[in-house]
C-alpha cells in the first residue's frame, strides 16, 4: 500500500501575491505531491499551504519550499499580528494513509537534515518529533520569535537540532515535526480592543488552565478593524469546536461583545464540523457514516 503524508507549511509572506505564488509553486512543480490548498492573510502577514504525497515527494516539495522561501522572504522587513521566527516558520507532517507516527517521526528527522543542509537554516524538532519535552511545545520554541532568536539559540537548551549556535541572517529558525491532524480555527469578535480578544484566549487555552488541546492568542485585524481569537484545536475528540466558540461567546459578553464570525484555515477533518452541527442542530442518533449521502461517494 502506498504511505500518504499531509504536509501543512506556515511562511511569513501573506501580502506580497508573487511571493506567495513563487512558493506555491515549488510544491505544484514536485512530482509525487498534489497541492490541496492554500490561504493567506494579510493580518497576520502569513500562509498556510497544505499537500500531501508520497514520503519522498513530501520531503522534496518541503524542501524546495523552504529553499524558495528563504531565498524571497527577509524576516528582518516582516511585519504581521502572528508570531514568527522563520520565513518558512513551521513545517508539520502529519500521517495521513499507510505509515505510522513513528515512520512520520523519522521523515521528519530526515527533512530537517536536509533543509538545514540544503538551505542553510536551523531546525528545531517539535511536536512528536521533540528531541526534548521543553521542545514539545511550538509556542515555547518559537517565544522571543525572528527578534530575539539569535540571542535564544545561544543558550545551550535552546540550540537548535540540526545547525549550530546561530539563526539564518534573513530566514530564522524553522520548526519541523510529526504531529497529528489539528484545527486552525480563529474567532472574530465585534471590537477593536485587542486586549478582550487577549483576555478570552487566556481564558480558554489549556497553557492558562483552559481547555486541553487548545492553543490561543489574540490579535488585532488591522484590514477589518477587528479583534480576533486565533486559535489552534490540537484533538477536536478532547475539546470540540462548539465548546470552545460557546465559552468565548459567553466570556465576550462580560465586556458587552459578542462574536461575529469564525474561520476555518485550511484543510480540517470533517469529523470535528460534524460534531459541531450535531451539537448546534441537537441531532439525535446521527449516525455521520450513514446518514451523509457523500460519504457513499468516496
Amino acid at each position: 500500500m502506498a504511505k500518504i503524508i499531509e504536509c501543512v507549511p506556515n511562511i511569513s509572506e501573506g501580502r506580497n501575491h508573487e511571493v506567495i505564488e513563487a512558493c506555491v509553486d515549488t510544491v505544484r512543480n514536485t512530482a509525487g505531491v498534489t497541492l490541496l490548498d492554500y490561504s493567506s492573510d494579510a493580518s497576520h502577514n502569513r500562509s498556510v499551504i497544505t499537500f500531501m504525497g508520497s514520503p519522498e515527494g513530501v520531503m522534496n516539495a518541503a524542501t524546495a519550499l523552504a529553499k524558495k522561501a528563504a531565498e524571497l522572504i527577509d524576516l528582518n522587513h516582516h511585519q504581521g499580528e502572528h508570531p514568527r521566527m522563520g520565513a518558512v516558520d513551521v513545517i508539520p507532517l502529519i500521517p495521513m494513509k499507510d505509515v505510522t507516527k513513528e515512520e512520520t517521526v523519522e521523515y521528519s528527522k530526515q527533512l530537517a537534515e536536509r533543509i538545514w543542509n540544503e538551505a542553510g537554516i536551523p531546525i528545531f524538532l517539535y511536536e512528536d518529533s521533540a528531541s526534548a519535552p521543553h521542545r514539545v511545545n511550538l509556542a515555547a520554541i518559537r517565544k522571543g520569535q525572528f527578534e530575539g532568536m539569535a540571542e535564544k539559540v545561544k543558550d545551550p537548551q535552546w540550540t537548535p537540532d540540526f545547525g549550530g549556535a546561530a539563526i539564518h541572517p534573513t530566514a530564522g529558525v524553522t520548526a519541523v515535526g510529526c504531529r497529528m491532524p489539528l484545527v486552525a480555527f480563529n474567532i472574530n469578535l465585534s471590537t477593536s480592543d485587542v486586549s478582550i480578544a487577549s483576555k478570552i484566549a487566556k481564558i480558554i487555552r489549556r497553557s492558562s488552565g483552559g481547555f486541553d488541546c487548545v492553543k490561543a492568542l489574540g490579535v488585532m485585524l488591522e484590514d477589518r478593524n477587528i479583534a480576533q481569537v486565533s486559535i489552534n484545536m490540537t484533538d477536536f475528540n478532547r475539546t470540540p469546536l462548539y465548546r470552545v466558540v460557546e465559552v468565548t461567546k459567553a466570556e465576550a459578553a462580560r465586556w458587552g461583545v459578542h462574536v461575529i464570525g469564525t474561520e476555518i484555515i485550511g484543510l480540517t477533518p470533517m469529523r470535528a464540523l460534524i460534531d459541531s452541527a450535531e451539537y448546534y442542530l441537537q441531532i439525535e442518533d446521527f449516525n455521520a457514516d450513514k446518514q451523509i449521502i457523500e460519504n457513499y461517494l468516496l
